[in-house]
């Protein structure tokens, strides 16, 4: 007994002890130790006991190094793949194993990962996520299925039944809560712009915003994804109305940049956003909510500009801030580009 203990401390010291996992046939894990400066001298031998009595058997300690990889390595491909685990062997004779410890005794506990990762091999990596907790996929679908247009004149209608109307075109449920479905349901209560034409999701965000509620995508209880409108809350990750062009603007809407000779005088700067928007091709939704948070009614904000020449952009951007206000160029869902106006002052 004492020489069986005896050969078993020298071949460990060696590097050369070796036990089998419990694996199926096609599978192969071994377990490689490097060995910390100040590791107690018989953590190795018993490391060893413990695993050989949970009947495991590719083991195999060297002398730790500076830089000495740690993890778990694949080779091969099915059905030969070959997992190498690296670990360390610390000074307080702990295991550190694929970012986990295990103290002495823990033998059993390892032994069972080590088979597991052999039956099993390593865990599908999660697949990343995108915005709303969703993954990638889950955005794409739903982006795809906000990006369907509206097919209808939107302006002067029941806020609620325009609400309504789009959501029944989306593959997407389109969820309202409670307290949302009565603040839609305001007497009154109707739709300023035209949003025929534009994508479903900027549109239901323009829609809902100035009745204080918001688009808000979420995963059902069965994992699937769901919109819910709902009352807009501080900090909240909510749909936008619409999104940052990846697209240079020059080159989204080059009309825009075109250069004129062009004078205004006293013009309301409503009409100055409707006469270039026409020129530019360019759909004009306001901040409602931001215009009336200040008091500025851009019909009855007159601005005026002395004769230059000047492109569309410069000329609005001028006269807008004459006005308090300030214009942003964005994108609905389906990349068609409009003009954003809201104000210089943030809500």
């Amino acid at each position: 007994m004492r020489f069986h203990r005896r050969r078993i401390l020298v071949l460990g010291l060696l590097g050369l002890v070796g036990f089998a996992v419990p694996a199926r046939a096609a599978d192969r894990v071994e377990l490689v130790i490097h060995v910390e400066k100040g590791a107690p001298l018989m953590g190795r031998q018993n490391w060893v006991r413990d695993l050989g009595k949970a009947g495991f058997t590719q083991v195999r300690f060297r002398q730790s190094r500076a830089g000495a990889p740690t993890g778990v390595e694949v080779h091969g491909t099915e059905p030969s793949r070959r997992y190498v685990v690296t670990g360390v062997l610390d000074v307080r004779g702990d295991l550190v194993v694929a970012g986990r410890r295990y103290r002495e005794g823990d033998g059993d506990r390892l032994a069972r990962w080590l088979g597991d990762l052999a039956k099993n091999g390593l865990p599908k990596p999660a697949e990343p996520k995108a915005a709303f907790n969703l993954t990638q996929a889950q955005y794409a679908t739903l982006r795809k299925d906000l990006a369907q247009p509206v097919g209808f004149a939107t302006k002067d209608k029941a806020r609620s039944d325009v609400v309504r109307r789009i959501g029944d075109r989306l593959q997407t449920p389109l969820q309202i809560e409670p307290d949302a479905r009565k603040a839609l349901s305001a007497e009154g209560d109707k739709v300023a712009e035209d949003l025929q034409g534009m994508s479903a999701g900027t549109a239901l965000a323009c829609v809902l915003r100035p009745a204080g509620l918001c688009l808000v995508p979420r995963l059902a209880t069965n994992g699937t994804p769901v919109c819910t409108v709902r009352a807009a809350g501080p900090k909240e990750e909510i749909w936008p109305i619409g999104h940052v062009p990846r697209t240079p603007e020059i080159k989204l809407v080059p009309a825009l940049f075109a250069r004129h000779q062009i004078r205004i005088e006293n013009v309301s700067a409503a009409d100055v956003v409707k006469t270039i928007a026409e020129a530019a091709k360019l759909p004009v939704l306001y901040d409602h909510n931001a215009l009336a948070r200040h008091g500025i009614d851009p019909a009855k904000k007159l601005v005026s500009i002395a004769q230059r020449q000047a492109s569309y952009d410069q000329t609005l951007i001028r006269a807008l801030y004459q006005a308090g206000l300030k214009r942003e160029l964005r994108v609905d869902e389906s990349g068609r580009a409009f003009l954003w106006i809201t104000t210089l002052e943030p809500v």
